[in-house]
């Protein structure tokens, strides 16, 4: 039995940040197909709020009626093998790595335990622990919907809402790289964030509403889940498709409807429930493109792992910008990297 013991954020229940509890628990041990990774860095993330929050209610079918399965929140990370199990030949303890917990969360602790066959990279040199701990949110998702199931091209008319998220500032770069010409809709405070990376119009979603306007778009991603696809219906060209990676009751029977009687399609798919060969794959992709000089990391704010509830706080202002980075381990700082682009440090 494991007696050696690690920091963690545990939530004691469904409800509010204030379920966020920093706790000792067990060190996890490591199996023989797994790895033990020390964690530097984790990523705080819109999805990680409403699942903590336990809504919508048909999400408890995949983490737990009452309370949450895995107590451990967090999805996103990057740190080095500690231990590797006996049948483990892939990594060695001292790699650098980064990647994806999906389902199995945990990654706001100490340390993780997971498959050595899972979502899990090597981490290269020139890519800090500060971005790869938010690849898996905003990159990974984004270029999913966009160019695996959307296959964005050339002089397509790409519509992003919530464009200054952490999806949003990843799939205005993402849609623009692949040749779409990109609208962004934002708050005007944020025009100038969505221009630099590759946003043609910004539309000001405090002063214009979209879904009234006169242009038409082959592809609507709304990263927030805010506007329907019955919203948006009016301003999508025939054949075209809204996408949103917000689970709601209404768009899986708009989907249900649209596949069978509308030329214009809904569709929702939660890209953590891939399998871990597609998300691999995937998040190789996007690790190209970053290597490449073509994907930037926008990081808002970093919190320590005790203050995860107050980085919850700040996702459900309705405030953040890009993505929230958590500060694992005292040894972040000898890791640090100015390759960031930084907003704002609290």
């Amino acid at each position: 039995m494991n007696n050696e013991k690690m920091e963690a954020i545990r939530a004691t229940g469904y409800g509010t940040a204030s379920v966020l509890k920093l706790q000792k628990v067990n060190k996890p041990q490591t199996g023989p197909h797994q790895v033990l990774v020390k964690v530097i860095t984790s990523s705080a993330t819109t999805a990680d709020a409403m699942m903590r929050s336990g809504k919508p209610w048909l999400a408890r079918l995949f983490l737990g009626l009452r309370k949450p399965k895995n107590d451990i929140p967090g999805t996103g990370f990057a740190g080095y093998i500690a231990e590797i199990g006996a049948e483990v030949s892939n990594f060695q303890v001292g790699d650098r790595v980064f990647g994806e917990t999906t389902l199995g969360f945990g990654a706001n602790a100490e340390y993780l335990a997971l498959k050595a066959s899972g979502v899990l990279l090597p981490l290269p040199e020139s890519l800090s622990f500060s971005e790869a701990a938010t690849f898996c949110d905003g990159h990974l998702t984004s270029y999913n919907f966009l160019k695996r199931l959307g296959k964005v091209k050339k002089g397509d008319q790409v519509l992003i809402n919530g464009a200054s998220g952490s999806l949003g500032t990843a799939a205005v770069q993402i849609a623009s790289h692949l040749g779409a010409e990109v609208t962004a809709v934002c708050s005007g405070k944020n025009a100038g964030l969505v221009k630099s990376l590759g946003a043609s119009h910004v539309v000001d979603y405090t002063k214009e509403d979209f879904t009234r306007g006169d242009n038409c778009y082959d592809l609507i991603f709304d990263t927030l889940g805010k506007r329907s696809f019955t919203d948006c219906k009016r301003v999508l060209k025939k054949h075209a498709t809204y996408y949103s990676p917000v689970l709601k009751f209404s768009l899986l029977v708009q989907m249900l409807y649209t596949r069978f009687f509308s030329s214009r399609k809904a569709v929702f798919e939660a890209t953590g429930m891939l399998s871990d060969d597609q998300l691999r794959s995937l998040l190789a992709e996007v690790l190209e493109l970053q290597q490449a000089g073509k994907l930037r990391t926008v990081i808002d704010r970093q919190y320590p792992l005790a203050r995860l509830s107050e980085a919850h706080q700040y996702i459900e202002s309705g405030h953040k910008k890009g993505n929230l980075l958590i500060i694992n381990s005292d040894d972040f700082s000898s890791f640090q990297s100015n390759s960031i682009l930084k907003q704002q440090t609290t």
